[in-house]
């Protein structure tokens, strides 16, 4: 990502300056067929998110880069928005997703976010960037960028079971809280 200005004056990340995907986002048996990008810069939403008790009542801003990684799409012979990925039916997803996600890690929201792009949208590979920028006063935003493809094979971690959970309190142990 590349810096760039933003609308209070100081330096901001953004995607659009660096959306390449790499050589191996193509998908298997495609490895010749570009990736059309079709990105987002600058979404800007609010969310409650995070792991310190001032980020768990109210919302706090967030900002959203993305870059959407699909093989040539038939809207560039056809014209048709239908034909491609339709960045204002993302935005609305983004909006859904602020208002109704779960997670406390920008990681797990990046990565629902990635969730969304791949399966509903059909994107074969994605570029997300999710900043607080008003964390913090002394700098412009903390935040974190993921990569998925869709042949990303990832299963998530299941979450303890009520016994699993007595159990390790019954040892004397914690259970880690991810599975709330």
């Amino acid at each position: 990502m590349v810096a760039g200005p933003n609308t209070d004056g100081g330096a901001r990340l953004s995607l659009a300056n660096h959306i390449r995907p790499p050589n191996t986002a193509r998908s298997a048996g495609a490895a010749d067929a570009p990736l059309d990008i079709v990105f987002i810069d600058g979404f800007r939403g609010e969310t409650v998110i995070g792991i310190h008790h001032d980020e768990l009542h109210d919302a706090q801003p967030v900002r959203i880069d993305l870059a959407i990684g699909v093989p040539r799409p038939l809207a560039c012979d056809t014209d048709r928005i239908g034909d491609t990925v339709d960045y204002s039916e993302v935005r609305t997803a983004l909006h859904a997703l602020l208002a109704d996600h779960r997670t406390r890690l920008l990681e797990a929201f990046a990565e629902a976010i990635a969730n969304l792009l791949i399966q509903r949208f059909g994107a074969h590979w994605v570029r997300i960037a999710v900043a607080k920028p008003a964390k913090f006063d002394d700098v412009d935003g903390v935040g974190v960028v993921i990569e998925r493809r869709h042949d990303d094979r990832r299963v998530p971690a299941a979450a303890p079971q009520d016994g699993e959970v007595l159990s390790l309190i019954g040892n004397g142990m914690v259970p880690d809280g991810r599975g709330r």
